[in-house]
């Protein structure tokens, strides 16, 4: 019997197509939107934060696909009462990628073409992170902005962070937050004296749509600092999406 796979974490969603389970879909979230001719047709099971649990039951998932920073929790128990195997995955940094696809080709080894998709993409992988090296010359204070009022950050041990580390740009502040919760994402009151520091201020495309005048607010908030807008989804998205998302880190720190 084939497996029935839900998917509650768009990056993942993109991963089991990669391996050619897109077939074995049958439950992802709204944000789940790559690729779109795949999952157009896949049911909506509500959002990474606030999953329709009733109606994911009603699909029947043997295979449930969470992650610590983006699912809470708590859902946790009521997928388990499902009868659903739960894969909870948690890659930190781009390097996790290797390890993210070897665990997910491990459950669903036994379907047909997943071994050989996972040794392809693993090896794609590879050689994009032996491609994308930090360049101790291109070293950068950054402040990576996903959210405003209040202004929103990334802790130095997210996956985004690490990313943006691998060109030699260290966010700020330069703090960790913990494994899990909204200490990871840090709030800026906007008087930190480490702000007139910073020399690149990165306005992400998602979660916030940050327009021209949050632009101009974040100049003044770090006044030494170059302002530009980049794809949130090449940084923080995983899995195939790292692919695309290490070159356009070349493209930065080459900007």
């Amino acid at each position: 019997m084939s497996p029935r796979i839900a998917s509650l974490v768009p990056s993942l969603t993109e991963l089991v197509v990669e391996l050619g389970l897109g077939p074995c879909l049958v439950a992802r979230t709204g944000y789940c939107v790559h690729p779109a001719a795949v999952v157009r047709g896949v049911p909506k099971v509500g959002g990474t934060k606030a999953v329709n649990l009733d109606k994911l039951r009603r699909l029947a998932p043997t295979h449930v696909l969470v992650n610590v920073d983006e699912n809470r929790h708590d859902i946790v128990p009521a997928l388990h009462e499902m009868g659903a195997q739960v894969i909870v995955t948690h890659p930190c940094g781009p390097e996790d990628n290797l390890a993210l696809v070897d665990q997910v080709a491990a459950v669903f080894d036994d379907e047909p073409g997943v071994r050989e998709r996972a040794r392809s993409l693993r090896e794609a992988l590879q050689h994009e992170l032996g491609e994308t090296r930090d360049d101790p010359c291109q070293s950068q204070r950054v402040l990576y902005l996903i959210w405003h009022d209040p202004w929103m950050t990334v802790a130095r041990n997210t996956y985004l962070s690490r990313m943006l580390a691998r060109i030699g740009w260290h966010t700020e502040p330069a703090v960790d937050g913990g494994p899990h919760g909204a200490a990871r994402y840090p709030a800026l009151r906007g008087d930190e004296p480490w702000l007139a520091q910073v020399e690149r201020v990165l306005l992400s495309s998602e979660p916030f749509a940050f327009g021209d005048a949050h632009a101009v607010r974040a100049r003044a908030l770090c006044p030494r600092a170059r302002v530009q807008r980049v794809d949130g989804e090449l940084l923080s998205w995983y899995g195939p999406r790292a692919l695309p998302g290490l070159r356009y880190l070349r493209e930065l720190a080459r900007s």
